[in-house]
C-alpha cells in the first residue's frame, strides 16, 4: 500500500522490506491466492527502488523468487540491543502452573502457522521427550493448539500466557528457546535468546540459519517438520544444562557487531540514502 501510493502520488524514493513473501506461505493460502501474491511483487519490484532483506539466507530466497532485480536487493540483518535483555531477573515458572524442577523450553511468537507452534506440540509428544515442558508466549487463539495437546496427551506439559511484555524475563526463566517456525526473515526472538545467553533449537528457515549453527550456539532441525524438531529438541534435552550454557554464551558472543542495533541503522541510512539517488 506504501508503494502504489508512492507511485499514484509521485512522492518519495520507495524501500520495500518484506520479512518473508506470503506467496511462499503454502501452509497459509492455496495456490491461486499465492499466485496473485506473487504476481503483485512482481509488478510492484520493478518500481521497488531497493528492496532489504533482513539476513543473507533470506536474501537467497528473494533473488531466486525473480520478484526484484537483484541489483536492487540489499541484505541488512536484523538487530538488538543485547541490553535490554541480558541480566533479566528469571520468571515464576509456578505462575505458569511448571515445574522448575523439569526442564522449560519456551515458544515465542504469535499463535499462527507460519509460527509452528503445532510443530513444536507434535515433537513434544515424541519419545525422547518425556521430560520437557514447553512455555508458549505470544498472542492468538489457542484453542486449535490446546485441542491438538490433549489430542497428543501432552496437556499437562504446556502452558500458554498469552501476550507479554516481559519476554526477558521469560527466557530467562527457561532452559532453552524452541523456534518452530515454518517461514522467518531473521526472528528477532532468537537474536533476544542469544543476548540472554541461551541455546536455540530452531527449524532450518531463512534467518534462523544464520544465526543457530548446530552444536555450536544450538541445534538446527533437518527439516521442517515435528519429528525433526523432536530430534533437535532431544539433542538439546540430552545435552544438559552445562553444554547448553555454553551454547548460549557462544550465541551471545556471536551478537556484537553484525546484529548490534545501531549496524543496522546505519546500513538502513544507506539503503535509504541509495534509494533516493537511484534513478527510476
Amino acid at each position: 500500500l506504501g508503494r502504489r501510493a508512492s507511485l499514484s502520488t509521485g512522492i518519495g524514493a520507495r524501500v520495500h522490506t518484506p520479512h518473508t513473501f506470503a506467496f511462499l506461505f503454502g501452509a497459509m493460502f492455496g495456490r491461486a491466492k499465492r499466485a496473485v501474491f506473487r504476481s503483485i511483487e512482481r509488478s510492484l519490484g520493478s518500481s521497488t527502488h531497493r528492496l532489504v532483506a533482513v539476513s543473507e539466507s533470506e536474501a537467497a530466497t528473494i533473488a531466486a523468487s525473480g520478484v526484484v532485480d537483484p541489483g536492487r536487493l540489499r541484505t541488512v540483518p536484523n538487530g538488538i540491543d543485547p541490553a535490554r535483555v541480558e541480566g533479566a531477573e528469571p520468571a515464576n515458572l509456578a505462575d505458569f502452573d511448571l515445574d522448575a524442577a523439569r526442564p522449560v523450553a519456551a515458544v515465542v511468537g504469535l499463535l499462527y502457522s507460519a509460527k509452528g507452534q503445532d510443530l513444536a506440540l507434535e515433537a513434544l509428544a515424541e519419545e525422547g521427550l518425556e521430560g520437557l515442558q514447553l512455555l508458549f508466549v505470544g498472542p492468538g487463539d489457542q484453542s486449535p493448539l490446546l485441542e491438538l495437546a490433549a489430542r497428543l496427551g501432552v496437556q499437562r506439559r504446556v502452558a500458554f500466557t498469552g501476550p507479554r511484555d516481559d519476554v526477558p524475563s521469560i527466557l530467562a526463566a527457561s532452559d532453552f528457546l524452541v523456534l518452530p517456525s515454518r517461514w522467518e526473515g531473521m526472528p528477532y526472538v532468537v537474536l533476544e535468546a542469544m543476548a540472554a545467553s541461551r541455546a536455540v533449537v530452531s527449524t532450518p528457515v531463512d534467518g534462523a540459519r544464520d544465526l543457530v549453527e548446530d552444536d555450536v550456539t544450538g541445534f538446527l532441525a533437518t527439516g521442517v517438520s515435528g519429528a525433526a524438531l523432536a530430534a533437535a529438541m532431544r539433542r538439546a534435552v540430552l545435552a544438559g544444562s552445562g553444554r547448553r550454557e555454553r551454547l548460549g554464551a557462544a550465541g551471545r558472543a556471536r551478537l556484537d557487531g553484525a546484529h548490534g542495533v545501531m549496524t543496522m541503522a546505519e546500513r538502513l541510512d544507506a539503503a535509504y540514502h541509495e534509494a533516493q539517488e537511484a534513478p527510476g
